[in-house]
């Protein structure tokens, strides 16, 4: 179909371009301007308007704007206006909230007390609008929930590192703990040799063998 509508609009563009007609294409509810140029020093006076082509004689008027310094559009349908720079020599028209019935063979004319003529043939095509696709938001979700889950396995993970921490800690101070009982209990134990051997040796005799008893007659 996408084909088909290529093939139509480009057989359209070389007949119209034989025919000097300008094509130009709109989507349906969008906008399209189309600038018409004349000689501002020879048509200024002139009245300027736009027209929609029904047969071959014969162009139905649309709307129109009168030659004056400050232009004042005047259009018959609520969604085509007309724009009259007379310094530039440009009229613009616009055609709003396009429609499948807007398409057609339109005119820029210039009229004076009967005379008409034509400053350009323009060929309007309105096309259908293609929705856009929707955004998939599944992709969005599934980030959302992977990341959550790492969200939560570096929380446990912080939580199983601080307990083993905590856990190595109290067993290094039971360790040091330990280890001071020991060195005190070392030191104490020299002294109480000590104490337990110096009533043996305070008892020993003179020559240091053994006891001595001294007798009077």
């Amino acid at each position: 179909m996408e084909k088909l509508l290529h093939l139509l609009v480009v057989s359209l563009s070389v007949s119209c371009a034989a025919q000097n007609v300008t094509v130009v294409s709109g989507v349906e509810g969008g906008t399209i301007a189309v600038n018409c140029s004349y000689d501002p020093r020879q048509e200024w006076w002139r009245e300027k308007g736009w027209c929609r082509q029904v047969d071959e004689t014969k162009c139905q008027h649309v709307a129109s704007a009168q030659s004056l310094w400050m232009p004042f559009p005047r259009s018959r349908k609520g969604t085509t206006s007309i724009h009259n720079n007379v310094h530039a020599g440009v009229l613009t028209v616009t055609m709003r909230q396009l429609s499948k019935e807007d398409a057609g063979l339109y005119q820029c004319r210039t009229y004076f007390l009967g005379d008409t003529k034509s400053l350009r043939k323009v060929q309007v095509q309105v096309l259908t609008a293609t929705p856009e696709p929707p955004v998939p938001e599944e992709p969005r979700a599934v980030q959302s929930i992977s990341s959550s889950h790492l969200d939560v396995d570096f929380t446990i993970f912080y939580i199983l590192a601080g307990f083993l921490v905590a856990k190595f800690m109290v067993a290094v101070l039971i360790c040091v703990i330990g280890i001071s009982r020991k060195n005190r209990g070392r030191e104490q134990s020299p002294g109480l040799s000590e104490q337990q051997v110096l009533p043996v040796t305070a008892g020993l005799g003179h020559n240091g063998i053994g006891p001595s008893w001294e007798s009077s007659a």
